[in-house]
């Protein structure tokens, strides 16, 4: 399935899953890593939420597993972006600046009225 952005809304955690994979694959530790980083520690996937997220993630085709490697004896497997999983954040990020302009201007509308305070 391929993401529509006029169907779905997409949570902040996905979001952040498939923008931490934008720039490189990586295994769940690494990103639960650069999700924390991303969103200054206010999100921190557990395991089973994050393979529940990259289950579901999958399933839509916005990601795919790429390798699977052995380090220290524990398997690690690596996630990739794919190209439906790229314009979903592409869509997600635009629908963000969007909507962070119209509070914006409502919040400068408010100033202007003097309803501060």
């Amino acid at each position: 399935m391929v993401y529509a952005p006029i169907m779905d809304s997409m949570s902040e955690q996905s979001f952040l899953i498939l923008a931490a994979l934008a720039d490189q694959p990586r295994h769940g530790y690494g990103l639960v890593t650069e999700v924390a980083a991303m969103s200054e520690n206010r999100i921190q996937l557990r395991a089973s939420t994050l393979y529940a997220a990259l289950e579901r993630l999958a399933n839509r085709g916005l990601v795919q597993p790429e390798r699977d490697e052995v380090e220290n004896g524990r398997l690690r497997r690596y996630y990739r972006l794919t190209d439906a999983g790229a314009a979903a954040v592409e869509a997600e990020t635009q629908r963000m600046i969007i909507q962070s302009r119209a509070a914006k201007r409502r919040l400068a509308r408010r100033a202007r009225l003097g309803l501060i305070g």
